[in-house]
């Protein structure tokens, strides 16, 4: 539903804006014992940075599973196994493809459909997914979404079916899945300072080497050059969602790609920007799309009934920032905005 972002990281700030932006991020050293590696996969642009003298080994590794995963989850890659999913309808999943199916329909069911892993023919009806972009009519969309349910998804043990009717696509929550993955490879090869950015998915491993936070700047969604906050984070993601970089224009009106499953059209909530910060990347991908559809006071509400997972800072298209309790005292504005701290 949503695909995120540019992110640079120089002089230890991590600039992160909206949805949909592939353009390459650069990276600049913090320090000698650091190495980094851009690469394209997923449709967008990643950069990985490790710290420690095991750095390069962690990035090969962190590279190879990126490219496995990418094959795993494509819509369009013959030999992975959402591919195999919607060509088959029912398939043996791989162990990955299996987790992350679970996590997206418990998402899905968490939110109570805002989550949808299969809105894939809403999203190429409007051209999102081949960038033919049009407008389609009242009857299509109802026909379409006629056809859009995530309970019509059965997985049982590593085997998952759907009607022939359905079409799945993970890409809403892929990256946050394999942003985890990045940090468990890290670990396993013995860096303890990493940061990375998957399309402007951001996640940290542990600290900056000196000790300190990482930093992350959070982008204007009213103005692309400017960033209007900083989060201060330590083994945490986060990930943001705006309709501002990836969209088009009929006829007078703008149109974004974060569709609402209940209505087929771009999400007009009020949220113009959602960031989540959580420990788990997985839930964070996920839930930045599902808080911006929601609006102020449902998102808001939702985090109030799951703050021990995730905080979250929403702006509202009268430039209001909600910040909610617990990143309060990590988040600094850095434009004249209003700042309400939500408990």
């Amino acid at each position: 539903m949503k695909k995120k972002i540019k992110a640079l990281l120089l002089l230890g700030l991590v600039f992160l804006g909206g949805c949909g932006q592939t353009s390459a991020p650069s990276v600049s050293s913090a320090g000698t014992d650091s190495q980094s590696i851009d690469l394209f996969a997923m449709d967008t642009a990643m950069t990985l940075t490790a710290y420690g003298d095991h750095a390069g080994e962690a990035l090969d590794a962190a590279k190879s599973e990126i490219e496995r995963l990418d094959a795993l989850f494509s819509i369009s890659s013959e030999s992975g196994d959402i591919y195999a999913l919607n060509h088959n309808h029912t398939v043996a999943l791989h162990e990955d493809t299996r987790a992350l199916l679970s996590r997206a329909l418990e998402v899905s069911a968490s939110t109570g459909g805002i989550f949808d892993c299969t809105i894939e023919p809403v999203m190429q009806a409007w051209g999102f997914t081949t960038q033919q972009y049009r407008v389609p009519d009242p009857a299509e969309l109802s026909a379409l979404l006629a056809h859009v349910d995530y309970t019509q998804v059965q997985l049982d043990g590593s085997t998952a079916a759907i009607p022939d009717d359905v079409q799945v696509d993970l890409g809403g929550i892929a990256k946050g899945y394999t942003s985890d993955r990045m940090m468990q490879v890290f670990s396993e090869n013995g860096v303890t300072s990493g940061i990375i950015s998957l399309g402007g998915n951001v996640q940290a491993l542990g600290l900056k080497p000196d000790g300190s936070r990482w930093r992350v700047a959070v982008q204007d969604p009213e103005n692309s050059e400017e960033n209007f906050a900083v989060i201060e984070i330590e083994d945490e993601a986060v990930i943001t969602s705006g309709g501002y970089q990836r969209y088009f224009e009929e006829d007078g009106a703008t149109y974004h790609h974060i569709i609402d499953p209940r209505t087929g059209y771009p999400a007009d909530s009020g949220v113009i920007s959602s960031t989540i910060i959580s420990h788990d990347g997985t839930l964070a991908d996920g839930l930045s799309t599902s808080l911006f559809i929601m609006g102020v006071d449902d998102a808001l509400d939702y985090w109030r009934a799951h703050s021990d997972e995730f905080d979250a800072i929403l702006m509202d298209e009268n430039g209001t920032v909600y910040v909610t309790d617990g990143i309060a005292d990590r988040c600094s504005l850095l434009e004249d905005r209003k700042m309400q701290v939500v408990h």
